[in-house]
């Protein structure tokens, strides 16, 4: 009877993973792992979620810390859209347009319920992953929405960002990201139609934008100055 079992038991036996295939394994359920226990969750712990033993792990990733980068990398570096700068900078298009395209395509991506809880969970942990996203963002993302709003307005362009404009640019992309927190982490009520969010939140940004930075200083309200 148990030979006849032992057929069975070799056709369904998973099929040998080469090397680059079982790394990509281990940090899809690293992802997986970090967005449901946080980054305290130790490598043991890990490598039991993973069916293989602890060295093992470290044969792939000699550190938690290497296993980390590597969901970053994968989780927030992968799926930033190098064409998204391109479209941002596109004068050929209404700001507005470049804008709404940009926002629903990145909110496509964030809003899940995984990537968020990693982003929240490393903030918490003080992990270098949040400091690498934030200026990234702000590099490529705000730094760049301020120079179309000041061409937009007829200003000059080629100064450097100011304080100031940088903090309204990050009240309104965060705005946005708080609307997938609400709804993928607080299952909170939102609305729906992310689109008309997101076309209501630019709305109030562009004109926000053009009333107090194109306007004369005035004595309650000192000049923006630029800063690095």
């Amino acid at each position: 009877m148990n030979k006849k079992a032992s057929p069975k038991r070799a056709r369904t036996k998973q099929k040998r993973l080469s090397p680059d295939d079982r790394r990509k394994e281990f940090i899809t359920k690293a992802t997986e792992f970090f967005s449901e226990e946080g980054f305290g969750g130790g490598t043991r712990d890990l490598a039991r979620r993973l069916g293989v033993t602890q060295p093992l792990l470290y044969r792939y990733f000699p550190s938690k810390d290497d296993l980390i980068k590597e969901v970053y990398r994968t989780v927030y570096l992968e799926p930033f859209d190098t064409g998204w700068e391109k479209l941002l900078s596109d004068r050929s298009r209404p700001l507005r347009d470049r804008l709404l395209e940009f926002y629903n395509a990145y909110t496509n991506i964030i809003f899940t319920r995984k990537w968020l809880r990693i982003y929240l969970y490393s903030g918490l942990k003080g992990l270098d992953i949040n400091r690498w996203y934030v200026g990234m963002v702000r590099e490529k993302i705000l730094s760049r929405i301020i120079r179309e709003c000041r061409h937009e307005a007829g200003l000059p362009v080629q100064g450097k960002t100011s304080a100031s404009e940088l903090e309204i640019a990050w009240v309104f992309h965060s705005g946005i990201f708080y609307y997938g927190v609400r709804k993928y982490i607080y299952e909170s009520p939102v609305i729906e139609d992310k689109e008309q969010m997101i076309s209501d939140a630019l709305d109030v940004f562009l004109a926000g934008y053009g009333r107090v930075f194109t306007a004369p200083a005035t004595p309650n309200r000192a000049p923006v100055k630029a800063v690095g």
